[in-house]
């Protein structure tokens, strides 16, 4: 059965936090909004207490995460290889339902650089064809004081706590003394340490480096940000990544935008609604609205003015191909712009372990812990290395759920075995990581997959990937670094996943982090980029594409406070200039 929903001036596809901050933006500026999401409603009572934290559904069976039999993606490392389905989806994790990956993220809130923003005028300034051939760096078509008060507004609407470092070019006494400029300080000040972050901070700062507190999207105090949403103070239950929040102290769509946004007459959202495509007039140039399967199986169409695709990245790049907006990628050629510079973003750590010290690793949150940029992009001269790019190394106890404990080397995988190592291991150990940076390559990138399609009969998406030679040459750089700090904190036994100059990508099982970039990114050639610098589609205007697949390639830092900052830049745009004059706001 076919449906014409009644139009809207907007519709917005996923209500994570991107979607939820063109909803409340574009809805508050008075437009009729509606937002479709392919998941379930995710209310902040699902979450609260008493109910109880599971470890089994929410880390091992993945409860608020997207399914593979929902919407798979094949995987290969190269064209040669064959790409078969992810059954699981190991290495990333997608949030799916209301509230998207904002839900069960960690809650680490750090800021990309001015470097990286600039990366490839900084390659073609220190590197002068130094690089490996196959890199394709490229510069974000916007500047660092352009996109910082958007950060800023995202820091108060998410009640960010943590250290400045940099205010308004003052360098701080605390905070990380690398980062860009701050127009204002953090909202509240950083979470406690836990035993491992202060360890840490006394190492590094033994060593002669610049420790600082993870900037924070758990408020450290009760707050009320710029909607008048209250967050309340987190109490360090140790139930962050992967849960929501029991505590309403992390910084979701749910706790700090759209609670406020549902008492917005202009707005209201569907669930259970799959967007297959967007549909286009005649001529191609401009987009009519989207067309959706309801939870009836009925395909539905529902017109808007505007068409705001929101969804998680590698959605959002599906979505643009399967809709035929911009060519397709072709790696060979290298023309198209649909998939190209896909990235992922680096982990791995080292485990240490000490018999006679108990870490209490259930007292935590996920974003507590102490890092340093000492060795970030930019920071230090790595042309003499042989690699472009950085890492934030760091030590945190993400979670104090047991069947995510560290191990003792020599401990069985399974069974009795492991029950008992996992008795003896657990809140013995602490970590250091590491978060590296990727850069896009010329055969990295994302496509339609020619043979394997969803329970809709629409192709699913393929992923061409594998670790990029430059970026593991920086992993091992970063190796001996980390393993200098670890002999300084002299543990019983230490051991590392890090990997190695021959290692290829696996998307299972073990995760690694949900910070895919790329595929429909921003610039200012419509030749080589999919969108304008107001992450507007070149080929049609009223099509405007959010999240991190607009990321020329992927930073070190993590991705969130980034795409965030370009939904609001996006938004203001869209309010103050294409409302007034509907139509391409960059013309070459």
């Amino acid at each position: 059965m076919n449906i014409k929903n009644d139009p809207v001036d907007v519709v917005v596809v996923g209500l994570g936090w991107a979607g939820a901050i063109m909803g409340i933006e574009l809805a508050q500026a008075g437009l009729k909004v509606r937002a479709l999401e392919r998941g379930e409603d995710r209310l902040n009572v699902d979450y609260a207490y008493p109910k109880p934290a599971d470890e089994l559904a929410y880390t091992r069976r993945h409860k608020i995460m997207q399914s593979p039999h929902d919407a798979a993606f094949t995987v290969r490392h190269n064209l040669n290889g064959t790409a078969l389905p992810m059954r699981e989806l190991g290495a990333f994790r997608l949030g799916d339902g209301v509230g998207g990956s904002g839900l069960h993220w960690t809650g680490m809130i750090t800021r990309p650089t001015p470097v990286d923003l600039k990366l490839k005028t900084y390659a073609d300034a220190h590197f002068k064809g130094k690089l490996d051939a196959d890199l394709r760096i490229r510069d974000f078509p916007l500047t660092w004081e352009e996109i910082e008060p958007h950060m800023d507004f995202f820091d108060k609407v998410c009640g960010s706590s943590g250290e400045t470092g940099n205010l308004r070019g003052v360098i701080q006494k605390t905070g990380d003394p690398f980062e860009g400029a701050r127009s204002n300080p953090f909202p509240n000040k950083a979470l406690e340490d836990s035993l491992n972050s202060a360890m840490f901070r006394q190492a590094a700062r033994e060593m002669g480096y610049h420790p600082y507190s993870i900037p924070s999207a758990a408020v450290s105090v009760p707050y009320t940000n710029p909607y008048g949403q209250q967050i309340a103070p987190c109490n360090y239950c140790g139930f962050c990544q992967f849960y929501g929040c029991v505590n309403y102290s992390k910084a979701s769509p749910q706790t700090a935008i759209l609670d406020r946004l549902k008492l917005n007459p202009n707005f209201d959202y569907k669930t259970r609604a799959n967007v297959i495509r967007v549909d286009k007039h005649a001529d191609g140039q401009s987009a009519t609205g989207v067309t959706y399967i309801d939870e009836a199986g009925n395909e539905v169409f529902q017109p808007a003015k505007i068409v705001i695709l929101a969804t998680f990245g590698l959605n959002n790049v599906r979505l643009l191909l399967n809709s035929k907006i911009g060519k397709p990628y072709d790696p060979n050629t290298e023309e198209g712009v649909i998939g190209r510079n896909y990235a992922h973003q680096y982990g791995g750590g080292f485990n240490l372990f000490f018999e006679k010290l108990e870490f209490n690793s259930f007292a935590t949150a996920g974003p507590t812990g102490t890092v340093i940029s000492n060795f970030g992009t930019g920071v230090i001269d790595t042309a003499s290395l042989g690699f472009i790019g950085g890492a934030k190394i760091y030590s945190s106890q993400p979670t104090g759920t047991p069947m995510a404990a560290a191990i003792k080397k020599g401990t069985p995988r399974w069974g009795a075995g492991w029950k008992k190592g996992l008795k003896e291991s657990y809140g013995h150990s602490m970590s250091i990581k590491l978060e590296g940076s990727n850069m896009a390559t010329r055969g990295n990138y994302l496509d339609l997959d020619p043979v394997y399609k969803d329970r809709f009969g629409v192709p699913l998406l393929r992923v061409t990937y594998d670790y990029v030679q430059n970026d593991l040459r920086m992993l091992q750089f970063m190796k001996g670094k980390m393993e200098e700090i670890a002999k300084h904190l002299n543990p019983d036994e230490y051991s590392n996943n890090i990997l190695h100059m021959d290692s290829h990508f696996a998307s299972s099982p073990n995760y690694v982090n949900t910070h895919n970039t790329g595929g429909a990114i921003m610039g200012d050639d419509p030749r080589t980029s999919a969108l304008n610098r107001y992450l507007q589609c070149w080929d049609a205007h009223n099509v405007f594409v959010m999240g991190a697949s607009a990321f020329p390639q992927n930073f070190y830092a993590n991705p969130t406070a980034m795409v965030a900052a370009l939904a609001y830049w996006s938004a203001q745009a869209i309010r103050q200039q294409y409302l007034k004059n509907p139509g391409p706001l960059v013309r070459v």
